[in-house]
């Protein structure tokens, strides 16, 4: 069979892989979730092993996703409109149960127009690229995440102009070249920086863009992924947006499977983009959409966070995480200042980040380490994410192990 010969290339390159240390473990597979009780919260039993483990490496910051109102609201909307939404968006797809979740999204985010996708990398993509044009210059943080860079390498702009991580200074040296070479601008840049917790000053950057918006025939727009922002982050889980009050961005991207604990993407902007991207966007034309039922379970999470107990959960999440940061730095473990719930520990060394996951794994604990080339060499860290559903006894029981690794 002629598979064959691509077989021995393609093991060849996994064997490379391993030999620098970049092969990635293989996955844990989840195969039972115990609730919470007493004063712990979720465990999770995991295929191979006796123990139940802690997630310190989840997307879900509010803790949503076992929640019974949640279950409910989705098994009540697949009954009604089915397992599946059975086609594109243009032909047959569309239920109304999605243009419900869309105007929400838009209202939660003070925009005019919403619009979901599959997800929140599609829905980057799709964004990114249909505002590309031969005429178009991209301004980019350097450590933005894989999306975007995929998305300027897909959209083929005039050029591509990289600021070195958070410098702003270099941000407008990179719209002062840009003058007179090109009709568009998009600057874009993550919310939140998913391996370090850090935020975007975006009141900041919005601030630049306006003051080069003269310059160019079409404009600077303003373009914001905030996956790990939305509902987590901000006094009312508006993400960074809110936290640092910013007036000029242009088009948000959100995610529905992090602090929403369900799944698929979305934009809110300007109607006139939205109806672009409707012609345009083909990671939303070609695709399905998200299921009905999690659809509604992704409005049901919206109004738990716009509640009054959304506001006691994103208390007791900002608490969680100032307990963990304040319980790392107590143990004379480096972290990064910040109130986002992605606490990264730095270690600063490829061979002691893996010992530590190690570590934890053995004691009952998910914690996910990042090595070079994910993160540039001298930044190795372990990346753990605080949750809503953590509890005072979970945070406490991780901060001992890493103690008791500290005394090995």
């Amino acid at each position: 069979m002629a598979i064959r010969k691509l077989n021995n290339v393609l093991l060849k390159q996994i064997g490379e892989l391993k030999k620098a240390g970049t092969l990635k473990k293989p996955e844990l597979i989840i195969c039972d979730v115990v609730r919470p009780k007493n004063d712990n919260g979720p465990r999770f039993k995991v295929e191979g092993y006796d123990q139940e483990f802690i997630k310190m490496n989840s997307n879900s910051y509010l803790g949503l996703s076992l929640r019974k109102d949640m279950i409910e609201t989705e098994e009540a909307a697949t009954k009604k409109y089915g397992v599946g939404p059975g086609a594109v968006r243009f032909i047959s797809g569309s239920f109304d149960i999605h243009r419900k979740l869309e105007k929400e999204l838009a209202k939660f985010h003070n925009m005019e127009e919403g619009m979901i996708f599959s997800s929140a990398y599609m829905t980057t993509l799709g964004v990114m690229v249909s505002l590309i044009t031969p005429e178009t210059i991209v301004v980019s943080d350097a450590l933005n995440h894989n999306c975007i860079i995929n998305a300027m390498k897909l959209g083929r702009p005039k050029a591509k102009y990289i600021y070195d991580h958070l410098d702003l200074e270099q941000l407008k040296d990179c719209l002062e070249r840009a003058k007179g070479q090109c009709d568009r601008i998009i600057v874009v840049t993550d919310g939140i920086f998913s391996m370090r917790g850090e935020h975007a000053p975006l009141d900041k950057i919005s601030e630049i863009c306006e003051q080069y918006n003269e310059f160019f025939i079409e404009g600077v727009l303003l373009m914001v992924d905030d996956s790990h922002g939305v509902g987590s982050f901000g006094e009312s889980g508006r993400g960074t947006i809110e936290f640092t009050n910013a007036k000029g961005v242009d088009v948000l991207v959100g995610t529905l499977g992090k602090a929403f604990g369900v799944n698929g993407g979305y934009t809110v902007t300007s109607k006139a983009i939205i109806e672009y991207l409707h012609q345009k966007a083909q990671t939303y034309i070609y695709s399905n959409p998200i299921s009905p039922g999690e659809a509604a379970t992704a409005l049901k999470a919206l109004q738990i966070i716009t509640s009054e107990e959304g506001k006691v959960i994103l208390s007791h999440l900002r608490a969680m995480t100032k307990r963990f940061k304040e319980g790392l730095v107590s143990l004379g473990y480096e972290t990064l200042e910040g109130e986002h719930p992605v606490v990264p520990l730095m270690v600063r060394n490829t061979k002691e980040t893996s010992e530590i996951v190690k570590f934890l794994e053995e004691n009952g604990v998910l914690a996910t380490g990042l090595n070079f080339p994910v993160v540039p060499k001298g930044d190795e860290e372990i990346r753990f994410q605080i949750s809503g559903e953590h509890t005072k006894s979970d945070i406490d029981y991780v901060l001992s192990v890493l103690d008791e690794y500290k005394k090995l």
